[in-house]
């Protein structure tokens, strides 16, 4: 083991000018070699056709408040650590985009020494590359649509472009309408505010509901060890809690939280407690017909 701190710079990504992946310091601190998967035993996993719509960000580059880019994606644990709940369930999926482009990871993030996660992500490697497109999914949904939920994990990627998409709103307002469930984690829950950006003048739908995610007071913080290269241009907690959305947590600890049919996990060290509330919440409606 080095006897030298770990710097505290972000890391510059060579594929884009003035864009910058986590400091080995923000590593250290935020990621894990291998992930929890306990409890991800399913004595009677579904055996039909029900499935779970991904919605993943196709989008690289996040643009922070100096000017610098933060090379970011979808987090891989608080996206795969759920799946695997989900899969271990017997429960399949159906990837798209807002563009069609592929899903974009922060590979940085990947529990490399993670045999089960690695091997989902291979197992899946396909939809991942070459998704659906989210406004092809939105014409083909209806009220018996094969979705069981919809799931946005999380990692910065979905600040991007999901809270300003029409698509976006459209599969929410669908799942909402088809009494579907929603599950999201970390910065996903940000796709909600989609539903406020479609103007039609209407009471937004999650007013009165109650989520975890990723806490804004973290995201000013981790700046200053290097997560990333500067800070945010808008706080999507804020935006949520001025739209009568209650936030939980004030940590991005292992909190989750069930409102009605609307799943929410803080962070990745809430990603296999999420997998699970998602995993039994469903299996239990499919149970029930």
């Amino acid at each position: 083991m080095s006897i030298f701190p770990l710097s505290k710079d972000p890391q510059p990504d060579e594929a884009e000018f003035n864009a910058f992946f986590p400091s080995k310091f923000a590593l250290g601190q935020f990621t894990s070699p291998k992930s929890d998967l306990a409890g991800a035993d399913y004595a009677q996993p579904h055996k039909g056709s029900r499935r779970i719509l991904v919605i993943g960000t196709d989008e690289r580059y996040l643009e922070m408040d100096n000017g610098t880019l933060f090379s970011t994606g979808n987090h891989a644990i608080e996206t795969l650590v759920p799946m695997y709940h989900l899969r271990q369930a017997g429960f399949e999926f159906d990837v798209a985009t807002v563009s069609g482009n592929s899903m974009k990871f922060e590979f940085w993030a990947m529990p490399k020494e993670d045999a089960a996660i690695t091997g989902l992500h291979e197992a899946l490697i396909e939809k991942f590359q070459k998704p659906l497109r989210l406004s092809d999914v939105v014409k083909g949904l209806g009220p018996n649509s094969d979705y069981a939920a919809v799931f946005i994990p999380g990692g910065h990627g979905p600040l991007i472009g999901l809270p300003f998409s029409a698509d976006v709103a459209a599969v929410l307002r669908w799942a909402l309408d088809s009494n579907r469930h929603i599950i999201a984690i970390c910065h996903g829950p940000a796709a909600l505010l989609s539903l406020s950006a479609t103007g039609d003048g209407g009471e937004f739908p999650f007013a009165g509901y109650t989520i975890t995610a990723f806490p804004d007071a973290t995201d000013r913080m981790i700046p200053d060890i290097g997560y990333m290269p500067g800070h945010l241009t808008w706080q999507f907690g804020e935006k949520l809690k001025a739209l009568g959305v209650t936030i939980a947590n004030s940590e991005p600890d292992n909190s989750t939280f069930k409102d009605r049919k609307l799943l929410t996990g803080a962070g990745p060290l809430a990603a296999n407690a999420l997998g699970k509330l998602a995993a039994e919440t469903l299996l239990a409606e499919v149970a029930a017909g």
